[in-house]
């Protein structure tokens, strides 16, 4: 019996796949690669190459592996894009999984597990935010992971489809071999290492004047791994019968923008400059975790989720990607002219 996870070539879902091959369970890959990549794949892992939206090619996946869960990260995840472009995330995040799910239902899959988000609560009116805080989201991303959560509840009380959705807060970190990449990157600790690199001239910070204690965003930053941990122990938990519903996944400390950025100073040992911008759409100037649920229920808590760590993680993972393109680009430099095409 094996576990499918869609997106599984992204940030979050190749870390969930080498979680899976190093528990010893049987693992296939569904993704676009329209935001993942071929290489975070490893080898000996079947991969198909397709839309999680097309229930054909879904159902014959299912059927031929005999695939009795599915963690499903494949999902479009920008704010502000968002809304700017809505229909996107109305037709690719929430119609996509509905067919997802259908194919699920007919090929009888026993559980489900859902990459959800913080972002169902909207501007939360008690931090830390625990499950049962009011869910009203105030972007269309977080409205088509509410959308979702909604339809997997009914459907589990309706054909027994058990499911864990996984509302986390800000995936961070990396580990060897793996790390945050994004086309373009809107993801602040990517940019702020790139800055640290030279890679960027600045950070762009997105409103200095929220009502936080120095003007900006608040968020609750989770290590990669930590994420990859939960959504094996809540498979575990729905492959015992446990119950389902919604979990958040935080580290449940708050770091401020400025403060994510003093952090990577410190570790980087390098001067990163900053530059304030205009506020983005559909962001809340606070949102931070109670994750005691999972801690009770799933047995999990975030190990590596300190932002020392989280940072440390990610910037040896940076520095391996900045040496790699280094040498690329002086391989290319240092051909002779003759390969060189000119162009008139």
């Amino acid at each position: 019996m094996a576990i499918l996870v869609t997106g599984g070539a992204g940030y979050i879902g190749s870390h969930m796949v080498r979680a899976l091959l190093r528990a010893n369970r049987d693992v296939l890959i569904l993704d676009d690669l329209s935001t993942g990549h071929r290489d975070a794949i490893p080898a000996g892992v079947p991969f198909i190459h397709g839309d999680v939206g097309n229930r054909a090619l879904v159902g014959a996946v299912l059927r031929t592996y005999g695939v009795h869960a599915i963690v499903h990260f494949a999902a479009r995840s920008q704010v502000g894009e968002s809304t700017r472009d809505p229909r996107r995330y109305y037709t690719g995040n929430l119609g996509a999984t509905i067919a997802l799910l259908e194919a699920a239902l007919d090929a009888r899959v026993k559980a489900f597990v859902l990459s959800s988000t913080a972002a169902v609560y909207g501007i939360p009116r008690v931090v830390p935010i625990r499950e049962d805080a009011l869910t009203e989201p105030i972007n269309p991303y977080g409205e088509t992971k509410l959308a979702i959560e909604r339809v997997l509840s009914n459907y589990a009380r309706a054909y027994g489809l058990r499911y864990a959705a996984l509302r986390y807060f800000n995936a961070a970190g990396a580990e060897a071999g793996l790390g945050e990449r994004h086309e373009p990157e809107s993801h602040l600790l990517p940019l702020v290492l790139d800055a640290a690199l030279g890679i960027r001239p600045d950070v762009a910070v997105f409103g200095g004047d929220y009502p936080t204690a120095d003007g900006t965003c608040v968020r609750d930053y989770v290590h990669v791994s930590d994420l990859a941990d939960a959504h094996l122990a809540a498979l575990d938990h729905l492959s015992s019968g446990g119950q389902s519903g919604p979990y958040n996944l935080g580290a449940g400390r708050g770091y401020s923008v400025n403060e994510v950025i003093d952090v990577c100073r410190a570790v980087t040992g390098r001067p990163i400059a900053v530059r304030y911008v205009g506020r983005r759409d559909g962001d809340p100037p606070v949102l931070v975790a109670s994750s005691e649920t999972a801690r009770i229920h799933l047995g999990w808590s975030p190990r590596r989720s300190s932002m020392d760590r989280i940072v440390r993680d990610a910037w040896a993972w940076h520095g391996r990607k900045a040496t790699a393109r280094a040498r690329s680009a002086s391989s290319f430099t240092s051909r002779p002219e003759k390969d060189a095409t000119h162009v008139p």
